[in-house]
């Protein structure tokens, strides 16, 4: 998967989208899902243009990369997720279901998730 310059999380970087922003930082920025699926459902992007996790580590600095952890720690505790738990969740590549090629981790919490993934034949 190449990076899009034209990703819907570029145009929000850019100011041409708006957002629900919870934190921003030097090198991320974290935001509301338009589209939540639990009551706590926040992105946190790096600002960089990084496809996923392998391209991150990669090519990211290490204070890009201390920055983007920070900034989903400090975000999950800005939104309250870490009072009852939360979930984070990073699709990477086609098999994985990743629809936006910019590195996205996503912070579920509020209520109790489930499984992560069913077992065969569940």
């Amino acid at each position: 998967m190449a990076y899009d310059p034209n990703n819907v999380f570029a145009k929000i970087l850019r100011g041409e989208i708006p957002c629900k922003k919870v934190h921003e930082s030097a090198h991320s920025l974290a935001f509301h899902d338009i589209n939540p699926l639990s009551p706590i459902h926040v992105l946190v992007i790096p600002k960089g243009a990084y496809v996923g996790f392998d391209d991150f580590a990669a090519k990211a600095s290490a204070e890009e990369q201390a920055d983007y952890v920070k900034a989903i720690g400090d975000t999950a505790r800005l939104v309250g997720a870490d009072e009852g738990g939360y979930r984070l969740l990073s699709n990477c590549g086609v098999n994985a279901n990743q629809e936006v090629p910019h590195l996205h981790v996503h912070i579920f919490g509020g209520r109790r998730l489930g499984r992560m993934l069913k077992k065969d034949g569940e």
